[in-house]
Formats: structure tokens, C-alpha cells, sequence
């Protein structure tokens, strides 16, 4: 079980891919078929409910053409 401070911290990080997703135009199926990643572990991400890999977080910065660096800016 996540501790609060965990669970906050991927809700942020997914509330960051949602608005830079949706900045850059793209649908949740379109990203997940970018990335390989079906489109329900797209939307479990984005609601926080899952801990990504650092090599998922790899291909969706790729695929959203940002660096890491950006996506975790301002995250706590």
C-alpha cells in the first residue's frame, strides 16, 4: 500500500501527462498507440493509479516530444 505522499505524487505526475497530452492534441489512444500501451493503462496512469516505470515515463516524454526533466517539473 502507497503511503499519501506517493498517491499524491502520481496523481500530479498523471494530472502532468493529461495536460501535456492534451496540449500537444492527442487522445489517450492515440499516445497508448505511440508508446505500445494500451489505452486503459493510459487512463489508470493519468488518474494516478499506477506506479509507471521509469521506461514508460521514457517513451511517453519521447512520444510527447518533452524532456523527463520537464514532465517532473514542479512535481513534490
Amino acid at each position: 500500500m502507497r503511503n499519501k505522499d506517493d498517491r499524491e505524487f502520481l496523481k500530479q505526475l498523471g494530472k502532468r501527462i493529461t495536460t501535456i497530452r492534451k496540449q500537444k492534441g492527442l487522445t489517450q489512444i492515440e499516445l497508448g498507440y505511440r508508446c505500445d500501451i494500451e489505452k486503459p493503462n493510459i487512463n489508470r496512469l493519468e488518474k494516478g493509479g499506477t506506479n509507471p516505470t521509469i521506461l514508460t515515463l521514457r517513451k511517453i516524454c519521447k512520444e510527447l516530444e518533452i524532456d523527463l526533466d520537464e514532465l517532473l517539473e514542479g512535481l513534490k
